[in-house]
């Protein structure tokens, strides 16, 4: 058994075909077959049922699929670090939606004062993306605001954040400035996708607190939210640091909920089996240090 045959035992996972894997691979197609045979008759087991022209991973081949990700990837990640000289490297990075929008920038700018060698790939998109992100190896790190539900992840807090309900400037509620729980009953809500950490915590609170209420939008971004919450649309609970420039300009009012918080870590999360470099291990510190020392201007 070799890289090779997992190579193209993972393209053959990926592309559910033969064929089409034999193409991506730039190789003849009886050799992507005579490839997986060698492989089941190496383990003793059947990877694919082939039922008329369609190919099924059996069981075992779905717990072939993890081990072999990760053999290959840390092949990969043994020629990048070999490579390696004066801190040079490939950081990937994956960001959920309010750090990406409102911390990831300023943290990778710093960071690249002093590593200027260093290349850093980064993605924005849910919690729950980029956990499986992760889990699939498409990522080195992840800094999410949402909970990781897999074991296989490894989560460290790096920087708290707390969400506020948020209300147009014209909206009864905004005159109040504190309300309690019991008049969130039934209100109109624009929220995230599913996925989205913010949208998790903001469910279970309402969820423990009993309070029914409506969605009326659900939008993937911050500023379409913002947006829509501003133009009288329906209230929302966001991150504190997404909404400080509006709140300022009298755009948009934080009401203050009695005995009612949406606090919550933002964290950094890995793979427990994954190799951090040198230099991914910098950043992670920086990380760290960039939210202890950072004075966040928080509208209160």
């Amino acid at each position: 058994m070799t890289l090779r045959h997992l190579r193209v035992f993972l393209c053959v996972c990926d592309e559910g075909n033969m064929t089409v894997a034999a193409e991506k691979l730039h190789i003849a197609q009886p050799s992507v077959s005579q490839t997986i045979a060698e492989l089941e008759e190496y383990y003793n087991v059947k990877l694919f049922e082939r039922l008329g022209r369609k190919l099924f991973i059996t069981i075992a081949g779905q717990k072939l699929i993890t081990y072999a990700r990760h053999i290959v990837n840390l092949s990969k990640e043994a020629e990048n670090v070999m490579r390696e000289i004066n801190d040079n490297g490939v950081i990937r990075i994956g960001a959920s939606v309010t750090i990406g929008t409102w911390i990831l920038n300023e943290i990778i700018r710093d960071f690249m004062k002093y590593n200027p060698n260093v290349k850093i790939i980064s993605e924005v998109h849910n919690t729950k993306i980029i956990e499986g992100m992760l889990l699939m190896d498409q990522l080195d790190i992840g800094l999410v605001e949402g909970k990781i539900h897999s074991p296989g992840i490894v989560a460290k807090p790096f920087m708290d954040d707390e969400l506020v309900l948020v209300c147009s400037s014209s909206h009864s509620l905004g005159k109040q400035k504190k309300i309690k729980a019991s008049k969130l009953e039934n209100m109109e809500f624009v929220v995230r996708e599913e996925g989205s950490g913010t949208r998790e915590l903001f469910e279970s609170v309402m969820f423990n607190k009993g309070i029914d209420w409506q969605i009326v939008g659900v939008y993937n971004n911050a500023e379409a939210i913002k947006n829509a919450v501003a133009d009288g649309l329906a209230l929302t609970v966001i991150s504190r640091l997404a909404v400080q420039k509006e709140v300022k300009r009298k755009e948009l009012e934080i009401v203050e909920i009695e005995e009612m918080d949406f606090k919550r870590n933002f964290l950094i999360v890995y793979h427990k089996n994954k190799y951090l470099s040198p230099i991914v291990t910098k950043f992670m510190e920086l990380c760290i240090a960039y939210t202890s020392e950072r004075n966040v201007d928080v509208v209160k």
